[in-house]
């Protein structure tokens, strides 16, 4: 009995999801398994006297956990996760508030929490559901044919990215307020608020770089760096670079980079620059390809649904996935400054992975509703 009701509600899961795009989030979670087997094993055993497999076993244990919860979002259903997305953004908001207090800092930045078994970095699980309570402002039926929901969902950016200044994580700041711009163009806010939100954002931002400049000086440096790299230290940019050059069309081959040897936390911050080394630029267009399949993808299930909250909501994680991708990708080729933006699904790292599924739970959850209504 049991069985059989298992197999009726997988079926019934496997007939409504938009298999496209599961295989396109399968795929990409493949391809960060081999990657870090790729990139982190000379790492683990040559430079840290670990294990070869320490980082890859861990990675595989992330990837695990970060399939189930993939598959335990997107099986739910939709009417439940529309209830919960509030209280679990106030969760993982609260957690975002706690990092300042009880943090674990590292490299200057404190962006972490020490969970014993891993650190987690809690704005990682946050932006998805970051964009789920903005879309609820943006929809409320309490606040339909009111311009003030655009100032609540500003004063929600802002506490975020109040938040993220302060640990300081300026990567993050831009991806939430690219998206946030999105979404609230999508859901068709004048131009004239886009404007006076942003100019209010910068005349805010340069008052802190103003009067805080001991800790926030390091956006300047960037910045200044970025334009002129002789006034500062791209050595990361620059390597990273070079790996994709050298890499050419077809790459180096398997292990033969340099770049995962020569440059910290590359398998983070570098995957694709690492990716484009050893097996060249065209498996890196190939993986760019898949992220704009999935994103062409979810924004033709947005033209087929009726629901306001469902629409803005799978643009606005469309959105973050896109443009956090091409942030990575734009710091890796110089076109950026540093940022230390991961790459969704590739990169190595437990809270960027379990964040991401969250992303494609989501995504997935949202966009069989149309299958269902169709029958």
């Amino acid at each position: 009995m049991l069985k059989n009701l298992f197999k009726f509600e997988f079926n019934n899961y496997w007939r409504n999801v938009d298999k496209n795009i599961f295989f396109g989030f399968f795929i990409l979670f493949f391809l960060g398994l081999f990657f870090s087997f790729s990139s982190t094993s000379s790492l683990a055993g040559e430079r840290l006297n670990k294990a070869y497999y320490f980082f890859f076993s861990k990675h595989l244990t992330f990837t695990i956990l970060a399939l189930f919860i993939m598959f335990i979002i997107s099986a739910i259903e939709t009417s439940l996760l529309k209830r919960i997305v509030i209280p679990l953004f106030i969760f993982f908001f609260v957690l975002l508030i706690l990092v300042p207090i009880i943090g674990v800092e590292v490299k200057g930045a404190k962006r972490w929490l020490n969970l014993y078994f891993f650190r987690l970095q809690p704005i990682e699980l946050l932006k998805p559901f970051f964009i789920l309570a903005n879309a609820k402002i943006l929809t409320s039926d309490k606040l339909k044919n009111s311009q003030i929901k655009y100032l609540f969902s500003f004063l929600l950016l802002s506490s975020v990215i109040i938040l993220l200044i302060d640990q300081p994580d300026l990567g993050q700041s831009i991806l939430l307020i690219g998206s946030w711009v999105a979404t609230v163009f999508v859901s068709g806010v004048s131009f004239l608020y886009i404007f006076s939100f942003f100019f209010i954002f910068v005349f805010l931002l340069g008052g802190v770089l103003f009067l805080l400049p001991e800790k926030f000086g390091y956006i300047i440096n960037r910045l200044v760096t970025f334009l002129d790299p002789s006034k500062g230290d791209n050595f990361q940019s620059s390597k990273a670079l070079d790996a994709i050059k050298q890499g050419g069309i077809k790459g180096q081959g398997m292990g033969e980079g340099i770049l995962k040897d020569s440059v910290p936390e590359a398998h983070t911050d570098y995957i694709i620059a690492i990716i484009s080394e050893e097996y060249g630029s065209v498996i890196s267009i190939l993986i760019i390809c898949i992220f704009l399949y999935i994103a062409f993808r979810i924004i033709k299930n947005c033209i087929l649904i009726d629901d306001d909250f469902l629409k803005l909501s799978l643009c606005g994680l469309a959105s973050l996935l896109i443009f956090q991708t091409f942030i990575h990708i734009g710091v890796n080729t110089s076109l950026l400054p540093t940022t230390g933006m991961t790459l969704p699904f590739l990169s190595y790292g437990g809270s960027s992975l379990i964040g991401s599924a969250i992303l494609a739970g989501v995504i997935l959850n949202y966009t069989k509703i149309k299958l269902d209504i169709d029958g």
